[in-house]
């Protein structure tokens, strides 16, 4: 396999992530979920997604599809890049096992999916806040709010470029 094929595997169709959760629990591998749009990967996505990995085996990241990044308001150009681009650039990170797109507002109906051991959002959510809380909890699962690094966002790198760099 080549390794633009390597990381064209890691993107998953929910059904087929299902056979691939099975062989990871059967291996007693830990699973971390997080989901995001991830428009313009950054130093603080990096950042995020290697601190989530770091709680488990397994790195599942939920990507939000580019139907479901505009319901959420996020601005009329947004998602800036495309979803098979975004889900790529995320692929390609060593630390990601996992890619999975969803054209839902949440990721709940994912999340009752992986049933993961660990999930994860960023610091501006409270643990009892995510999407998914209840579902983990039920299970023994643990949620985590990570610190995000300041001054790194999506938005802020989208207003630097539309003032040209200033």
């Amino acid at each position: 396999m080549t390794k633009p094929e390597f990381i064209q595997s890691k993107i998953y169709k929910p059904e087929d992530l299902k056979r691939a959760i099975a062989i990871w629990r059967f291996k007693d591998n830990k699973i971390v979920f997080t989901n995001g749009c991830f428009d313009i990967l950054h130093k603080g996505h990096v950042t995020y997604l290697a601190k989530a990995a770091d709680l488990g085996d397994i790195l599942i990241v939920g990507l939000n599809s580019d139907i479901s990044v505009k319901k959420l308001n996020k601005g009329a150009n947004r998602p800036i890049q495309d979803q098979d681009s975004r889900a790529l650039i995320l692929a390609s990170l060593h630390h990601v096992t996992a890619v999975v797109l969803f054209d839902e507002d949440t990721p709940a109906d994912l999340i009752k999916l992986v049933q993961p051991d660990a999930l994860v959002k960023g610091g501006d959510w409270k643990p009892e806040q995510i999407v998914g809380y209840d579902t983990v909890k039920a299970r023994g699962g643990e949620v985590v709010s990570i610190e995000f690094l300041p001054g790194f966002s999506t938005t802020a790198i989208e207003q630097k470029i539309k003032s040209g760099g200033n």
